[in-house]
């Protein structure tokens, strides 16, 4: 097998698929282990982390008094390069040649029925063909959009903002998801003075309202200008400046940071070759294999059934088994929840947003289950009234929001909203992915004080609906 992109979604398909008793090789451009290990996941969170950790101090009488200096910025980013390992990736080779698999440098290229063109740095090509699959994991980036004067001006994307070696004086952010509202969260914490504009009315818009809500209030009660409902037309450098123009006037900045999505990068790897079109996200079925292609497949983000790292290491987990077992001639179950499927992908996909509040979701929202004409109900508690969070935090303020399948009395969905949530999420993939009824949850005892009784109140809310 041929996999083209070393992130940890390529990673993960090469040693399942060498433990399974194939062979398989990396081929790669930049550095192995990809987006996250040194432009997403690693390097942000590690920006945000010692915000969180000062703000839980501030939040405990007695403890607040012991925090009496503000964050050590440098040894703040000095820290986040060492979760890069300052963008070295050395240990992560190493990793590769010790589970068995190769790895050629490179650009890939897609070149016909299971062959790959490998450029290298100096201009040379190699040609690589596969016995049973090629597997595309060269993931997604960011989408910059059109806007009149972009071209002219030099703008952060994800990749800028998670690496910057020095604070902007003043950031301006386009978009309110994911990046948009953790880097906001971040660099305003360590000095920055941030300006969030985001189109539509509300920051985290594919969550349940609540977590937009409470997250656009945290930003503004922390200094960050937060301008909903608000379109940006141009952008244009001014001396030093960056100006950016909206509907409602200009807003200057130092540094502007595009968060506004993501794109497949597939424009350049050969698929017009195999009768695909390039720049597309592949169109792939439950086991990763792109539609028409049947030695071909789409893992991670380059197939946008869902851009997070854990669900590329998911697919690439299934995918990997579906082309074992189809090269020892092993069937290959379809149905939901099979060892070859990606089935979690539609119905029970974890996200978590490290904004101050942290959300924590798993499954759909409300309004995903009123578009998709699923009988539900809607079930909220105030996380703060719960022993355990009083206990976390002084004053404590969160929301549990819970979607119920009401025909087949089963969780599909539930959000938290809070300090520290983050770690209460598994317990709720695991009731989405069980589809463990409502009737059996009462029985699984929350700890007490801890914040987890929030299951707990949740079923006795829904009892008294």
């Amino acid at each position: 097998m041929i996999v083209i992109g070393a992130g940890s979604t390529g990673e993960n398909v090469a040693d399942v698929v060498v433990k399974g008793g194939l062979t398989a090789v990396l081929v790669e451009s930049e550095l192995v282990g990809g987006e996250c290990s040194y432009w997403a996941c690693m390097p942000s969170k590690a920006l945000l982390r010692g915000t969180e950790v000062l703000e839980e101090a501030r939040a405990v009488g007695g403890a607040a008094a012991a925090v009496t200096g503000e964050q050590d910025v440098a040894a703040t980013l000095a820290r986040r390069n060492s979760f890069t390992s300052n963008w070295d990736d050395s240990g992560q080779v190493t990793w590769v040649d010790g589970a068995g698999i190769a790895l050629v440098r490179g650009a890939g290229r897609l070149d016909g029925e299971k062959r790959v063109v490998v450029t290298a740095a100096d201009g040379s090509t190699s040609t690589l063909t596969a016995r049973h699959a090629v597997v595309v994991c060269t993931g997604s980036e960011a989408a910059v959009p059109p806007l009149e004067g972009i071209d002219d001006v030099e703008v952060w994307t994800a990749r800028e903002a998670t690496s910057a070696q020095q604070v902007p004086g003043r950031l301006v952010i386009l978009g309110g998801g994911v990046v948009g509202v953790e880097m906001a969260t971040a660099w305003s914490a360590l000095g920055s003075q941030v300006t969030l504009l985001q189109r539509g009315d509300r920051l985290l818009a594919g969550q349940e309202p609540e977590a937009g809500d409470a997250v656009a209030g945290s930003l503004r009660g922390r200094g960050v200008d937060v301008q909903l409902n608000t379109s940006v037309t141009a952008v244009r450098k001014d001396g030093d400046e960056v100006v950016v123009v909206t509907g409602a006037g200009e807003v200057r900045g130092d540094q502007f940071l595009v968060a506004a999505g993501r794109r497949a990068r597939t424009g350049d790897i050969g698929l017009d070759t195999v009768g695909l079109a390039p720049g597309e996200y592949l169109d792939v079925d439950d086991t990763l294999r792109v539609r028409g292609v049947d030695w071909l497949y789409g893992v991670g983000d380059a197939n946008g059934r869902r851009l997070l790292t854990h669900m590329g290491k998911y697919q690439a987990r299934q995918a990997a088994a579906a082309i074992v077992a189809r090269a020892t001639g092993e069937q290959v179950s379809m149905a939901d929840w099979s060892p070859f499927v990606a089935t979690a992908d539609a119905a029970a996909t974890p996200q978590v947003t490290f904004s101050i509040p942290q959300v924590a979701s798993v499954g759909i929202t409300a309004a995903q289950a009123e578009e998709q004409g699923i009988a539900h109900t809607v079930v909220r508690y105030e996380l703060g009234n719960v022993a355990g969070s009083a206990l976390f935090a002084d004053g404590y303020a969160g929301k549990a929001v819970a979607v119920v399948d009401t025909d087949r009395q089963v969780l599909v969905g539930l959000t938290f909203v809070g300090p520290g949530v983050s770690e209460m999420l598994q317990a709720a993939t695991i009731a989405v992915v069980g589809e463990v009824p409502i009737s059996r949850l009462w029985h699984a005892v929350p700890a007490y004080p801890t914040m987890n009784e929030v299951w707990l109140r949740l079923l006795e809310t829904l009892r008294d609906q």
